[in-house]
């Protein structure tokens, strides 16, 4: 072999050699460049899960969510936001006002011993009766969310019918139902529902149902629970007419079984309507009504929508 083609062969080798290395730089290079762009991206999507994370950390959850969920006001209901609730006769002249809290003890204890004699009266049109239920017990020492649940279930069933409402209501607070005030049973759904088993007009009601573990009447029962403190009535369970704030008598201090405290209950409930209202019908004196629908003092009951003639919420 001659000494220029030995060294044309050389030359070539070394040209392949180059070529070679020059190819795996740059398939080093790519590598490189499409593992950093990996990593950005998955830098970018660990960020933006982690930011995601922390938006839907801070969102507000359960109770709080519900002050800005959309407002579903059930059937039966009037007023702003659709907290008036007022059943009864509408012909009635007169309308009580009954303000309560589901997990209040003196009013199960009202519930229990005179809510019948109440009904009655609502229902021989002796007056209409407005309820303002209350969630205050909730935001007391101990905190709570039984108040606010059963109060969003009792709006399901008001949107059923008055009847289911009353029933139910009855039924939340019945010697049965009714927990310690210290034990915020009625922030289960399901213990709600189980009362509501003992109402014919909720029993295998499938919206009603749905409603109550849904939060369908969340946002209205906060809506609802902040009423408190209107015409200044900051405790429960009152009486209210027109303006004017009603008493009931002390029962004496003494022992007595639980019948002998409802009856003295009830006949000291009894008392203030008829000093309110007049004798009931079958009485006395007539049922019409003290002042066609004016109360003691010349205060007005509450006759439709929010018309307010106190000026109060």
């Amino acid at each position: 072999m001659s000494n220029r083609n030995s060294q044309a062969g050389k030359a070539a080798a070394r040209d392949r050699i180059r070529a070679e290395r020059e190819r795996q730089k740059k398939k080093e290079r790519l590598r490189r460049q499409l593992t950093a762009a990996a990593v950005v991206v998955g830098v970018l999507a660990v960020a933006g899960g982690v930011g995601y994370a922390v938006l839907k950390a801070n969102e507000p959850t359960g109770w709080e969510a519900a002050k800005d969920a959309k407002l579903v006001t059930p059937a039966h209901t009037q007023g702003k936001n659709g907290t008036e609730i007022l059943i009864g006769d509408k012909s009635a002249k007169q309308t009580l006002e009954v303000f309560e809290d589901v997990r209040c003890p003196a009013c199960a204890a009202f519930e229990q011993s005179s809510g019948k004699a109440l009904l009655k009266d609502i229902e021989d049109g002796r007056f209409r009766a407005r309820f303002t239920m209350y969630t205050f017990i909730d935001d007391a020492e101990g905190g709570g969310q039984g108040s606010k649940n059963a109060l969003s279930a009792l709006g399901a069933a008001l949107n059923v019918s008055p009847e289911a409402f009353l029933k139910y209501k009855s039924a939340l607070y019945s010697v049965k139902y009714h927990p310690d005030e210290r034990e915020d049973l009625y922030a289960k759904d399901s213990e709600l529902l189980k009362v509501a088993s003992d109402v014919p007009e909720l029993k295998h009601d499938k919206a009603f149902e749905t409603a109550v573990t849904k939060g369908t009447y969340d946002r209205w029962a906060t809506e609802m629970g902040a009423l408190f403190g209107r015409k200044g009535v900051k405790g429960t369970p009152t009486f209210m007419h027109g303006d004017k704030k009603l008493e009931m008598d002390q029962i004496p201090q003494r022992r007595m079984t639980q019948a002998q405290y409802n009856q003295l209950a009830q006949a000291n409930f009894d008392k203030m309507i008829d000093r309110e209202f007049g004798p009931a019908k079958g009485t006395t004196g007539g049922g019409a009504g003290k002042g066609d629908s004016t109360g003691e003092g010349g205060s007005k009951g509450i006759r439709e929508g929010e018309k307010d003639p106190t000026g109060g919420r």
